[in-house]
């Protein structure tokens, strides 16, 4: 079975001439990413495909410290509601629109006003631009913002040309104009996304390949076999029940980070007439399904223990998670006395939309065995994930399985999918104490002021559960052994600077 997918799928490649080239580099992508418009979406493989096409403001380190990218350099001022900074001089975008203060003003007015833009929640805080200078701006915000720099570290930070965006209005994605070391070439949906080389890139000579191709292959054992018969240079989501197998073979590298975000079940809970349902307005029945999950069990069943036991946005070993709200256990009695509080002492049906892949089918396989025994009946819908993203913004589900990758401040992995104008509160949950929580939790440099707004929320999500976190993700790549030079990334990024490929 596993030949005739190779050879399937190595027929298909030569079809549309994506013959091996040494200065090719194909990077294969477990589902095709939604728009490439930085404003627009939300994809974890979106945002793979931007570090190579998009540069930020400002990066990271493996280690989490926020580094230069764009900004050369920046400061606060006392009160923290003025952020000043110095930009760099020698770049460009793809379309030879200059870099500078005016085009980062125009960025973050698009992120704020653009009637699609989902930034809105990450940049709520800044009330207007000043440019001092061509290549120095001042960011003026109502209120401190513990969380600016670290949004800027992501898609709100991430510069795309102003006259292809005022060109090109909500269609920016079907050919994005960005700055990066490589510029958009084609896109042919569930095939490919090429980028090619940009030679006037201020850092041009740390990238070594002519072009990037990106293919999405939702399939574990087809990702990892295109790899295997050199179809494909690197895998990202090595399945961890390949792991042992292929790190004893010695053609494979393998690399390794844990994760900064989560996996788990988000309920519509009031996005749309769907929500209209007993899963949308009874929190009781989530709680019952909560109780039904054996987190640890999953881990060892779907990930052979790769993967970390998780009930909140934070893992357990993280300096942000709650204590006060442990692990719970699983408890088939509790769930039952719950449904039947609720109404349903017979039990109750549930349809749950899931990624087309096979860990999350898996996951949710043993999730519906689970809850079976309390009663909860799953049937699981699968789709491709950009389609079940959409119907997920849309509120045209009634439960999803979805995860997160992740942030470097704790804000960007709890605020916008819980607040009431969460940018991606596809939940649709909507609680003021919620919202006061998290948004005073953004105006405190203090850890301890910090943790006790993230803290104060937890405590209501927790009774309310809008979204019933699951596992926390271990980044697993695989790459040919004449790749050299790549670096894991806790945020789950490929970053191509220093990477090469042998002859």
């Amino acid at each position: 079975m596993t030949f005739r997918k190779t050879t399937l799928l190595a027929a298909l490649l030569s079809a549309t001439a994506l013959s091996a080239q040494a200065a090719d580099f194909r990077f294969a992508l477990e589902s095709d990413p939604d728009i490439l418009d930085p404003d627009q979406s939300r994809t974890f493989v979106g945002r793979i495909v931007y570090t190579s096409l998009c540069d930020k403001l400002v990066d990271i380190t493996p280690d989490l410290e926020i580094i230069p990218q764009l900004a050369t350099g920046w400061s606060w001022n006392e009160a923290g509601t003025q952020l000043t900074m110095q930009l760099r001089e020698d770049a460009v975008f793809h379309d030879g629109t200059p870099f500078d203060a005016e085009a980062v003003a125009a960025n973050i007015e698009r992120s704020q006003t653009m009637e699609e833009s989902r930034r809105k929640s990450e940049v709520a805080s800044i009330i207007g631009t000043e440019v001092l200078g061509s290549h120095e701006i001042r960011i003026d915000l109502g209120q401190p913002d513990a969380t600016l720099l670290a949004q800027f570290a992501d898609r709100a930070g991430m510069m795309v040309s102003p006259t292809a965006a005022a060109e090109a209005g909500a269609d920016f994605g079907l050919m994005p104009v960005c700055s990066g070391p490589y510029k958009f070439e084609e896109r042919i949906s569930q095939d490919r996304i090429v980028l090619s080389k940009f030679a006037d890139h201020y850092d041009a000579d740390a990238y070594g390949f002519d072009t990037v191709t990106f293919l999405p292959i939702p399939d574990d054992t087809v990702r990892l076999a295109n790899l295997q018969s050199g179809d494909v240079d690197m895998i990202n989501r090595l399945a961890a029940t390949d792991l042992a197998r292929i790190e004893a073979d010695p053609e494979i590298e393998v690399a390794q980070a844990i994760s900064l975000g989560y996996q788990g079940v988000t309920f519509n809970v009031g996005n749309g007439e769907a929500a209209d349902n007993p899963w949308g307005t009874d929190a009781r029945l989530r709680r019952a399904f909560e109780l039904t999950l054996d987190r640890n069990a999953i881990n060892q069943v779907v990930f052979e223990g790769a993967s970390a036991a998780g009930n909140q946005p934070f893992p357990p070993n993280s300096p942000w998670y709650d204590s006060a709200v442990p692990m719970p256990e699983r408890d088939i009695e509790a769930a039952k006395a719950l449904l039947a509080e609720a109404g349903y002492p017979d039990g109750i049906a549930l349809e749950v939309q899931v990624p087309n892949r096979p860990v999350s089918m898996q996951l949710m396989q043993v999730v519906q065995s689970m809850a079976a025994e309390a009663g909860i009946d799953i049937t699981l819908n699968a789709k491709e994930f950009a389609t079940m993203l959409a119907d997920q913004s849309a509120g045209a589900y009634v439960a999803s399985q979805v995860g997160w990758s992740g942030r470097v401040d704790p804000d960007g992995n709890i605020h916008q999918f819980v607040t009431t104008e969460g940018g991606i509160n596809d939940s649709g949950f909507s609680h003021p104490e919620v919202d006061a929580a998290l948004d005073a939790a953004r105006t405190s440099s203090d850890i301890a002021a910090r943790k006790e707004g993230y803290d104060a929320a937890r405590k209501i999500l927790n009774e309310e559960a809008p979204l019933v976190y699951i596992y926390h993700d271990t980044w697993i790549w695989a790459m040919a052994d004449d790749i050299t030079g790549f670096t894991p990334y806790p945020d789950g990024m490929l970053r191509l600077a220093g990477v090469t490929k042998s002859e």
